[in-house]
């Protein structure tokens, strides 16, 4: 899902809209030397991405039998006290991180920013060095020159996804007084704001960074999914991102269930069943919360941190590193219906034996694998807590970290208020929080889900079946989309990759796909293969021919439009793109008489629209935009967005530089992307021959539906 990454950072917006002055006033013949710089920023910072290695975390789990199938999984790099900036023994700084990052050729570095006075007030196994007063320290000590480092132009290439301070504000909302869980220390922290400024500095001097990427963690399900914690946690939320100088656009997305256990999704049971007329909200493991997974719980967050007043689209992160819960204790269907509990019991996939319990988990498995866009709202899954990595010691231990020893973190002990005085789950023997832990590694490759197809699982040499029924679900003269039923596989299916005319044109983990960019009046031919996480791939489909329809008229003239998609979902409530208009011709084109045109249908809801401009090389005060309906209605074209400008020239050669668009229905219902005509996948400026682009009323590039 998109994130505020569409407009940039204040400071470079006012130096934008002054060189665009100045390009206007030459009538746009030169391209701004900081144009690049100026559309770095992007909607989702995983989208098209390849991410960070680390190499002393790959190195620990390549040495373990059967990690090396999980070794080369990206992951966040902690830096959990001052000294771990410039590094510490076994583990390199963050510069030397990214210099390595950047050595091998990665574009997408994730690092985790923990070290708050006071950090961790109701866990003792991840208090840290700096006490609950010491907020200078943190800025000096620890912001500053986090900040310094980032900032070295050295690193520009990166896109740096920073996750900001696990557990505190959440604590704020439930830790800090009259719950049974709560402790003075989170009382303290409270009162003095030291949560929040910290906090509010590190997004404040994170976000000023043009290709830093802030995202706030968000506890869980199991911590805040209750209605006396949902809103209030999103007003926090909002209160730490407006003060020392934090706005809510230092905040690019949230992140839920980092280095926790809570399931990604519950398949078996839904928070709205009911057994025997009494609902699951009623049993011993939900208590009455609202969510049973994290998917749920990160989507529904989103919604609320939109309305209290974040920009529509952030984008969330769900951390899978450690949710996975597969092995002989995972259900394979519904619980018995004798009883609440029984069925409840008897189809959650999280075995834990509280959803309370955090630390160092029996029976976990690792998660989904690392996955860019998966669901609507989502930016990414990601691994925040590498595999291996303890959570607390299951005893005392001294150490020189300010990490404490947590009861949570011991297998015998009997309990608190936050975890409803019962048994811990913890596995025995573990280190100080953030050492590896062999025990804990070996248990999560042997319980992962989706399995990983190797080490201790087993070798998986099975491939899925074929895909069968392979159908047009809808064409036009450029895209057709297929649909199909699944396939089944001895362990788990993870997509399918489409083929036309027997070579690959994309890949999907859905049993649907639209491909685009076709020619009109064409025949071609599908077909579609399974796949599974052992890299086992089915036998091809029966073979589909199609014909795509007749296309409309081609202009012909000296302009043309490029395109880029910002907008990762087909499915969200906006559309959302970047257009430049080029001028191909030897003579300069007066802008007043340009319009551009960009096809879509809007399915079910609102048939009314608001259009937006959110940045502009040439000023979004320039730029003219609403939606009509088409004329002629078509196949994925019954309206258009229709951008123009109000004065210039577009001199011979010149471009106008990006524009960042987008449309909403005025009920913010849903649209259905997949095939709409004007519609591509590409997130690099490419022409656009389905946009049309008029002078006046004459087509003069594209081809019309």
């Amino acid at each position: 899902m998109r994130s505020r990454g569409t407009t940039p950072h204040a400071p470079r917006r006012r130096a934008v809209a002054a060189l665009a002055a100045l390009v206007m006033g030459a009538s746009l013949a030169i391209a701004l030397p900081g144009q690049a710089s100026a559309a770095a920023r992007v909607d989702n910072p995983y989208a098209g991405a390849t991410a960070y290695v680390n190499p002393d975390w790959s190195a620990r789990a390549a040495a373990e039998p059967g990690g090396s199938v999980i070794a080369d999984e990206p992951s966040f790099v902690w830096m959990d006290r001052i000294a771990a900036i410039g590094g510490t023994p076994g583990a390199r700084g963050l510069r030397a991180h990214l210099d390595t990052a950047v050595s091998q050729g990665a574009d997408l570095f994730q690092v985790v920013i923990y070290n708050l006075p006071g950090r961790d007030c109701a866990a003792l196994a991840s208090n840290g060095e700096l006490g609950p007063t010491e907020l200078g320290r943190y800025k000096s000590d620890y912001i500053d020159p986090i900040a310094s480092i980032l900032g070295d132009p050295a690193y520009a290439s990166l896109r740096i996804v920073t996750l900001i301070e696990p557990d505190s504000l959440p604590n704020l909302v439930t830790n800090a007084g009259g719950t049974a869980g709560s402790t003075p220390e989170c009382a303290t922290m409270k009162a003095n704001g030291n949560y929040e400024k910290g906090i509010g500095y590190a997004l404040h001097t994170l976000g000023a960074l043009p290709n830093v990427y802030n995202y706030v963690d968000a506890a869980h399900h199991g911590w805040l999914g209750w209605d006396s914690n949902f809103v209030p946690a999103a007003e926090q939320f909002k209160k730490a991102a407006t003060v020392e100088g934090a706005s809510v656009a230092d905040v690019h997305g949230f992140i839920v269930n980092t280095a926790n256990y809570s399931a990604l999704r519950e398949p078996h049971f839904k928070v709205t069943d009911s057994v025997n007329g009494t609902t699951v909200r009623q049993s011993s493991w939900v208590d009455w919360n609202y969510y049973v997974d994290e998917l749920s719980f990160a989507q529904a967050l989103r919604t609320e941190l939109v309305r209290q007043g974040f920009a529509s689209d952030i984008g969330m992160l769900i951390d899978t590193a450690r949710n996975g819960w597969g092995g002989p204790s995972r259900p394979a269907g519904p619980g018995p219906l004798t009883g609440v509990d029984a069925y409840v019991d008897g189809s959650r996939t999280d075995r834990r034996i509280h959803a309370g319990n955090w630390c160092n988990q029996s029976g976990a498995g690792v998660g989904e694998r690392p996955t860019t866009a998966p669901e609507p709202g989502i930016d990414a899954y990601v691994w925040a807590k590498p595999p291996g990595e303890s959570d607390g010691s299951s005893e005392p231990v001294d150490n020189d970290e300010g990490k404490g020893f947590d009861r949570m973190c011991d297998p015998t002990y009997t309990g608190n208020g936050r975890n409803g005085f019962n048994l811990t789950g913890a596995l025995p023997d573990s280190p100080v929080a953030g050492h590896w832990f062999s025990s804990q590694f070996q248990e999560l490759l042997r319980n992962a889900s989706p399995p990983l197809g190797g080490g201790n699982g087993g070798e998986d040499t099975q491939a899925p079946t074929a895909p069968t029924a392979l159908r047009v679900t809808a064409k036009s003269s450029s895209s057709v989309t297929l649909a199909w039923t699944a396939s089944t596989d001895n362990r788990a299916v993870t997509g399918y990759d489409v083929l036309r005319g027997g070579a690959l044109v994309g890949s999907t983990a859905s049993t649907s796909f639209t491909d685009t960019g076709l020619s009109a009046s064409t025949a071609y031919s599908y077909t579609v293969r399974a796949k599974d996480a052992a890299g086992n791939v089915s036998a091809a489909s029966a073979g589909l021919p199609v014909t795509t329809e007749t296309g409309g008229s081609t202009g012909t003239g000296a302009l043309k439009v490029q395109y880029r998609n910002t907008d990762a979902s087909p499915t969200d409530n906006q559309i959302r793109m970047s257009l430049q208009v080029v001028n191909t011709g030897t003579t300069a084109v007066d802008l007043s008489t340009v319009t551009a045109r960009y096809w879509f249908t809007p399915e079910a809801g609102a048939s009314t629209f608001s259009t937006s401009c959110d940045w502009a090389v040439l000023g979004c005060g320039n730029v003219t935009h609403g939606v009509r309906a088409a004329s002629a209605p078509a196949p994925g074209a019954s309206h258009y967005l229709e951008a123009g400008f109000g004065s210039g020239t577009l001199a011979a050669g010149a471009s106008t530089g990006e524009i960042q668009l987008r449309v909403n229905k005025s009920d913010w219902s849903s649209f259905q992307e997949a095939d709409d005509y004007s519609r591509a996948t590409n997130t690099a400026f490419a022409d656009a021959p389905r946009i049309g682009v008029y002078v006046g009323s004459t087509l003069a590039w594209g081809t019309a539906p």
